[in-house]
Order: structure tokens, then C-alpha cells, then sequence
């Protein structure tokens, strides 16, 4: 989401952008793709120089989060420390504009490391009484996708088959990240003090169709396969024990078929923004002449 969300503000004119990030090798990939922005490693859940270029600043995005992963400790710090730091930072330095990035989530049925976290994370939001709007975007997808679709399109390319748990027919509402960008700017530019706002993606796909689209949007041969639940869940709890920072893990593989489904609001009225169609925006995603090709590090 911050690197598209730093293409779109520089394609509008924005300066004096400072972007503050703990992975190095991604944020030296953004440094070369827009020079002209200030990249700051930090670790958001420590005190550290980076809490310097709060000082004069006039609008925080924040949208900070652990997302994957079986240690509940780095949701903790990520999720929940991190926010408490940078809202103390907000007031200190008297910062006129703050825009949180929640997440659907928080109204789901899942209890798991990440949306106990994120839920959290929103009342602590809510509860300091700073002015800001609370945007709840659901999956997400787009450019610069290391994790969500961008992940399946690269595991796609390097499987004999690809394999899906059950049917595949649970209901998501994939939201393109360029829209839910221009959300966020139009939050920047209107000067959206308050609110909470379920941004959900406004066509509901199944998922196995979601994977469907994405294969042929890369042109991959790959075979999609259906194999029994219990199956798939088995080889995921085998797979954390080879990788200790697994892209999909078991809590993720239950919010996926938990079904949940979220309120669809009228955001392009709200914010004034246009709203590209899922097939348009798979497109855009991975076909792009240049940021398409653009893979960041798990």
C-alpha cells in the first residue's frame, strides 16, 4: 500500500514525502524508484531517530501492520506498540492531519493474531480522542503485492499445480489499491477529520475465481486444483516448520473460508474517486509496463 500510495501522491505533485519503514531492502527499492522522497529506516514500535521527521510534519498516514506469521509478539509490537508510539508522536508535535489504515477485519468473525490486533489497534486509535479518519479496507490488491495476489501470481509460475482448499467458493471483495490510494488522498486533500469507513471492494468474487483471473492475467499454465480442506490445512501446519515466515499460514487459511462479508458503502460518492472494475484492475496489476514488473521482498 505505501509504495502505491508514494507513486500516486508524486504523480499528483507532492513533496517533502518521508516514508519510514524497518526493511531495508524494500525501502532501498523505493528510495530507487522515487528519489526524490525521504526513505528512514526505523522500527516503528522503538524510540529511534525516525520519530524526528514527526517534528513540522502535517499529515501522518499511518498504516503500520503486521500482517502474516505465527509469533503473536510481532503483531503485539507492530500492531499495537508501534500505533501507541506514533499517536503520542501526533500530539507532541501538534500534527493537524492523521488518517489511520484499520481494516475489515475488525468487523469479521475471525479470531486470530491479526485481527485481535488490529481490533485493538482501532480502540486504542478511537480512544485518543485524536481526529482522524478510520479507513477499514478489505484484501487488497495491485502493484507491488508481495503477499496477496502478487504472491499467488509468482507461487503460480513455480508449482506444477495450484492448489485450492475445498470448493474455492468463499466470497471475497478484493479492493484495487490504487482506488483505496486515491481514498486516501482525497481524505488528504478534503481534510476528513472524523469517521469510520468500511472500504470494501464493490464486486463480490468467490475466490477460486479470484486465482482464475490472476492466471489469466499472466498468461500461467499452471493447473488449478481443488483438494479436501483438512488436506490443505495439514500441509500449512507442516509448512511453518521449514518456513519461519510463512506467506499463508493455518489462522489465515480459517478467515479465508470463515465467509465473512462486509458492508459496501458508496465511497466513490464520499470521496469523490473513481472505482476501477476487478477485471480493469487485474489488468492494471499485472500488466503494467513498469510497476507490474516491480517485486518487492517477502
Amino acid at each position: 500500500m505505501g509504495q502505491n500510495l508514494i507513486t500516486r501522491l508524486k504523480a499528483k505533485g507532492y513533496k517533502n514525502i518521508v516514508v519510514i519503514d524497518k526493511h531495508r531492502e524494500n525501502l532501498a527499492l523505493l528510495k530507487k524508484i522515487h528519489p526524490g522522497i525521504i526513505a528512514v529506516y526505523g522500527d516503528l514500535a522503538l524510540e529511534g531517530d525516525w520519530q524526528n521527521h514527526f517534528k513540522g510534519a502535517n499529515t501522518v498516514v499511518m498504516m503500520q501492520a503486521q500482517i502474516g506469521g505465527n509469533i503473536y509478539q510481532d503483531f503485539v509490537r507492530n500492531n499495537i506498540d508501534s500505533t501507541k508510539l506514533i499517536l503520542d508522536l501526533v500530539r507532541i508535535n501538534s500534527i493537524s492531519n492523521l488518517i489511520h489504515i484499520s481494516s475489515s477485519v475488525v468487523t469479521s468473525v475471525g479470531n486470530d493474531f491479526y485481527t485481535n490486533t488490529k481490533r485493538e489497534q482501532e480502540r486504542i486509535v478511537l480512544e485518543s480522542n485524536i481526529p482522524c479518519p478510520i479507513l477499514r479496507p478489505t484484501l487488497m490488491f495491485g502493484w507491488f503485492d508481495r503477499k496477496h495476489l502478487g504472491w499467488l501470481s509468482r507461487f503460480m509460475k513455480k508449482t506444477p499445480i495450484f492448489p485450492i482448499p475445498g470448493d474455492g467458493r468463499y466470497p471475497r471483495q478484493p479492493l484495487y489499491v490504487g482506488d483505496f490510494c486515491n481514498i486516501i488522498i482525497s481524505c488528504i486533500e478534503n481534510n476528513v477529520e472524523d469517521g469510520v469507513f468500511n472500504i470494501s471492494g464493490r464486486e463480490k468474487i468467490d475466490y477460486i475465481d479470484v486465482v482464475r483471473a490472476v492466471k489469466r492475467a499472466t498468461g500461467a499454465k499452471t493447473p488449478i486444483v481443488c483438494i479436501p480442506y483438512s488436506i490443505f490445512f495439514v500441509l500449512l501446519w507442516a509448512w511453518q516448520f521449514l518456513d519461519k515466515n510463512p506467506p499463508f499460514t493455518t489462522q489465515q487459511l480459517v478467515s479465508l473460508v470463515a465467509k465473512d462479508e462486509f458492508e459496501v458503502i458508496d465511497w466513490p460518492s464520499i470521496f469523490s474517486v473513481s472505482c476501477t472494475s476487478f477485471s480493469n484492475a487485474i489488468n492494471e496489476t499485472f500488466n503494467d509496463q513498469y510497476f507490474s514488473k516491480v517485486v518487492l521482498k517477502f
